[in-house]
This record gives structure tokens, sequence and C-alpha cells, in this order.
């Protein structure tokens, strides 16, 4: 029996149905739009930006600042936490446990997972395509980027503690190390 497969027009216009259906969410539809433009980045068209609080990260994510006052720590720390969200030791925000939002939230993550794995399966070859484009090396080098900001805002909120810093609370550490 033949495979049949289904001409990549046709998924474009599948993904473009899911997109105008979820148009009606702002949020579903700025993820189904990523994920549609998928195969773009993966042709090195589109590239992920970084910040540049990240690249400055990067090149030395353990130097102490000039100004070691705790606003200016402070402020580097808010910086990096616009660009990489919330950290580890931030509260989280509460959540609704209603069945309805639970099961509104795996739909919606159910419908990005689709149309990114469509989208995805429109290029062919496609870890060679974008180990050949480039769009690999990029994506490398962002998630360094953003790694290298991680490491730097631990690494002042460490100064900031060791500074007694007023809002940095060093209880999660000591709590640690009690409970050894």
């Amino acid at each position: 029996m033949p495979i049949v497969r289904p001409h990549p027009f046709l998924a474009l216009a599948a993904i473009a149905v899911l997109l105008a259906l979820s148009a009606c969410a702002s949020r579903t539809a700025a993820r189904m739009g990523s994920a549609a433009i998928t195969p773009l980045g993966d042709l090195n068209i589109i590239r992920t930006d970084i910040p540049p609080v990240l690249a400055e990260a990067k090149g030395h994510p353990y130097q102490a600042p000039p100004d070691r006052s705790c606003a200016a720590i402070g402020a580097e720390i808010a910086e990096l936490d616009a660009v990489l969200g919330a950290d580890l030791d931030a509260k989280a925000p509460p959540r609704s446990d209603s069945l309805l939002d639970r099961g509104s939230e795996l739909a919606e993550d159910q419908a990005v997972g689709a149309v990114q794995r469509t989208a995805e399966g429109l290029v062919p070859f496609r870890s060679w395509v974008r180990k050949l484009s480039g769009a690999e090396r990029h994506a490398k080098h962002v998630s360094e980027s953003r790694t290298a900001g991680e490491v730097r805002r631990a690494f002042l909120k460490g100064m900031a503690v060791s500074a007694h810093c007023p809002g940095q609370d060093a209880a999660p550490a000591q709590s640690l190390a009690a409970g050894s």
C-alpha cells in the first residue's frame, strides 16, 4: 500500500486555520505564530536576537560590577530578570486549579505542539539544513548566552547576600545547610 503524504501547501493551510482559530487569545496566537515560523529559523532567515545584557554576561559572568553598591547590583539583577524571567527563588504566581483552566492549558499546549511538529516537518533533512544554514550554531550561541545570564544573575545575588543588601535573603541556603 503506498504511503500518502500531504502536499506542503495543505500543511501550510492547516497552520493558517489553526492560527486563525487561535487568534482570539493573544498569548496562544503568539505561541502559534512562533511555532509556524520554525522553518524560517531552520533556514537561518529569522534569528533570535540576543539581548545586550546577555551578550555582556557571556563575556564575563563572574566579573564584579564596577559599582558594588546594593542599588547597582539590584539594578543589574533586575535587568537580567527582565530578560530571563523569574529566577528559581521567585515566588510563583497563584495558580488556578480549576479543571477547566488546566484542560484549556493542555489543549493549547497540544495545539501549539501540533503546529510546531507540522512546521518542522516542512523542511526535509531538517538537522542538516540547520547545520548548513548556520541556524544550529546560532541556537547554540543563544543558549550559551542565556546560561551565562543565569550564571551572572546567581553571581550577583551571591554578592548582594554577602553585602547584606536589603531584599536579598540567604534563608533558603541556610535552611538547606541546617537540613543536611
